[in-house]
């Protein structure tokens, strides 16, 4: 049995090998081949590798050899690159013509239990925001034209459908038929300085109506008529302001539609100002 064996891999011959202790074999070995030992060899010294042929950019590596392998030895890894889907861009939907356009926005403003802004109709019927509102324009001056016992206006930055004020009384008998519940006056009154002052504490609804109001803003607040909108800076007391239903059950669009204060003012208005600061 030979002492030194040459041992060549992938065509490189390697540095002699000498073996410590002798290789039992069933078999002689034959110079230049691959030896398979079934316990662990003892090196006297340590083994110097072939020299590692490196593939050039771009040549995968060898089959069954790790990514990390051909990474330390140079080569780069190959990442898989994904085709690229074009974008797909939606077509714009078609332009409904004046007479569709019209019937369906009539269509939706039946069914609408509080005011719907033009944008939300744009968005609904997939047109421009643009030919809502000269649309919404036109059918209201066409209810008012031919005298409908209902109307479209604007209320509370939207648009709805609204019984004409002269056949609220038979609305009212239809509707109601003696169950109406009302506003007290001390709610009304506090619901008006609300609506004028807002935002507004408690305590400054207190002393301009000179009686505590905290049971009465609670029935507002319950009523859905005023609600919470921050606190002050200062105090840290809660401030109340109207709600959009206000809004609605005037009528209006903004609260700056409100009637001017001045002619219901008080002739000593000046002196209760001061009393109330």
């Amino acid at each position: 049995m030979p002492a030194e064996a040459v041992v060549s891999e992938a065509g490189v011959p390697a540095e002699p090998v000498e073996v410590a202790e002798p290789i039992e074999s069933g078999e002689p070995v034959v110079p230049g081949e691959r030896v398979e030992v079934a316990e662990p060899i003892e090196f006297a010294e340590p083994v110097v590798p072939a020299e590692a042929v490196v593939p050039e950019a771009g040549v995968p590596a060898e089959a069954g050899e790790p990514a990390a392998a051909g990474a330390a030895r140079g080569v780069p890894r190959r990442e898989p690159v994904g085709r690229r889907r074009p974008a797909v861009v939606p077509e714009p939907a078609p332009e409904l013509p004046d007479a569709e356009l019209r019937g369906a926005l009539e269509a939706i403003l039946l069914v609408v239990d509080e005011p719907v802004s033009e944008l939300v109709l744009a968005q609904v019927l997939e047109q421009p925001a643009e030919r809502i509102g000269p649309v919404l324009d036109e059918i209201a001056a066409g209810y008012t034209a031919a005298g409908n016992g209902f109307e479209l206006r604007r209320a509370a930055g939207g648009w709805r459908l609204y019984t004409r004020p002269e056949y609220a009384t038979y609305v009212e008998r239809f509707v109601l038929d003696g169950q109406s519940v009302r506003l007290t006056q001390a709610a009304l009154e506090t619901l008006a300085v609300v609506a004028y002052k807002q935002p507004v504490t408690r305590s400054r609804i207190s002393a301009i109506r000179g009686v505590n109001c905290d049971g009465v803003i609670r029935t507002l607040v319950t009523r859905g008529l005023v609600e919470e909108c921050g606190t002050e800076s200062d105090s840290g007391a809660f401030l109340y302001r109207t709600t959009t239903l206000f809004l609605e059950k005037l009528g209006l669009n903004t609260v700056d539609e409100l009637p001017p204060l001045a002619p219901f003012l008080p002739d000593d208005v000046e002196e209760l100002a001061d009393a109330t600061r």
